[in-house]
């Protein structure tokens, strides 16, 4: 998808630049339900805050994170390793859910966004933004543009009005230049936002519903 996309994307001068300096990035080899876990983790935390916490639980489920797993695992056990309540109530609802239906890629492959979004957000913890992660990260979707991201946002506004703050709807239309391949884009532009240190948001809610 990635060489797919860079024709297009070189169309915009901006996203010419990021393609030239950066490769976007690749996570892990995380399951389906792993990484709807660590999208659970990462709500309302900034990255380095996410990342510890998620780190923290993994060792708590010996980087076994199946809906078994979490199941049957301490409650303490998980708040201690950084999770509230209500995320601990969350990642076992996904479970439960991950029990009941086909979310993976090849259950869902058949299955529009907008479904897709709808049956993860009837999921008592999931919102639009973690559904987004899902198509993102998980579905390999290839035009997602998440904008709950807030690190999304703040890199669309350094890269394209100099930190000056832009409406939602202005960042859809500078990202129509980047159709059909907006998952892409956002890719690279996380990607800057990770290399550039004046970009600040450690502290604060990155993630957000």
């Amino acid at each position: 998808m990635i060489d797919e996309a860079e024709p297009v994307l070189r169309e915009d001068p901006v996203m010419d630049r990021l393609v030239d300096t950066h490769d976007p990035y690749v996570e892990p080899d995380w399951t389906e339900y792993e990484r709807l876990c660590i999208s659970i983790i990462n709500q309302q935390l900034s990255t380095a805050s996410a990342a510890a916490v998620r780190e923290r639980v993994f060792d708590v489920l010996e980087d076994e994170v199946t809906p078994e797993t979490v199941l049957a695992a301490d409650d303490q056990a998980l708040r201690d390793a950084g999770l509230s309540r209500s995320k601990v109530d969350y990642i076992r609802n996904a479970a439960h859910a991950f029990q009941e239906q086909d979310f993976t890629r090849a259950g869902l492959a058949g299955v529009d966004n907008d479904e897709v979004v709808d049956r993860l957000t009837d999921i008592k913890g999931i919102g639009e933004w973690t559904a987004r992660m899902y198509l993102l990260f998980v579905l390999e979707r290839p035009d997602i543009l998440p904008l709950g991201d807030l690190a999304v946002r703040r890199g669309i506004e350094q890269l394209y009005s100099n930190g000056d703050e832009l409406t939602r709807a202005e960042m859809r239309d500078i990202a129509e230049d980047w159709r059909p391949y907006r998952s892409v884009a956002t890719r690279y532009i996380w990607a800057e936002y990770e290399a550039d240190s004046s970009i600040d948001l450690d502290g604060v809610g990155v993630y957000s519903e």
